[in-house]
């Protein structure tokens, strides 16, 4: 299977868990897309909390009922893919440049999944570049500090703002992305609480301890990964 069989795989296995009646939280990227679809195509009487203005707009395309986090306060299923699939379920997100929203949505959720191709399994964190949101304000000190932190943490690189079209890129909530390319993180945890101290940093891509199962794709079928 190619890695976009691999994806969809994973998002029509993750359509299957939805049941009528719940509140679905719908991630962001190409895998996550999939679910989306599949989960249209099952019609079933769900509400939906997009984490990304992309994914709103193929949700509404598709006819599912959109609304927003705060209207819905808790979800009851949050599908979404991952950039990097560590041990214990921990990931690097943010590769779509949504990683707040999306941790406002786990973080609401009672049950999340995440779903990915056979590549996004990584025995280290860290080979696919931290993504880190930050104000768009004073950006270039906030980096600055962003350095101190991963010193702190033994990574020794500088994150790099992320461009696109010769412009910063621009999230849904109007801040800038920075990414680090720490190569392997060997402390995950302890990189978070140090990035989440950093004065501008609005959220960074490290979900630890917040996926309850995982669906990937091989060649072989969808596999089951549980923390």
């Amino acid at each position: 299977m190619s890695a976009d069989e691999q994806k969809r795989a994973a998002g029509e296995a993750a359509g299957e868990l939805v049941q009528a009646g719940m509140t679905v939280g719908l991630g962001t990227g190409s895998t996550a897309a999939w679910f989306v679809r599949a989960l249209a195509a099952r019609k079933l009487d769900v509400r939906c909390v997009s984490t990304s203005t992309a994914t709103a707009d193929l949700a509404s395309v598709l006819g599912l009922k959109l609304l927003e986090l705060d209207q819905a306060m808790s979800i009851d299923l949050t599908v979404d893919g991952a950039d990097e699939v560590g041990p214990g379920l921990s990931l690097i997100k943010g590769g779509g440049a949504a990683l707040l929203r999306e941790k406002l949505v786990w973080e609401a959720s009672r049950r999340c999944v995440v779903i990915a191709d056979a590549a996004k399994v990584v025995t280290t964190l860290g080979r696919f570049r931290l993504p880190i949101e930050v104000v768009a304000f004073g950006h270039r000190t906030t980096a600055l500090r962003i350095c101190d932190a991963l010193a702190e943490c033994d990574i020794g690189v500088a994150p790099a703002i992320r461009v696109r079209d010769g412009a910063p890129v621009v999230t849904d909530n109007g801040n800038y992305i920075y990414d680090a390319s720490c190569g392997a993180i060997g402390d995950p945890a302890l990189l978070a609480d140090a990035l989440k101290s950093v004065t501008g940093v609005v959220e960074h891509g490290l979900f630890l301890d917040l996926a309850d199962e995982a669906l990937i794709g091989t060649d072989k079928g969808v596999e089951r990964l549980t923390p």
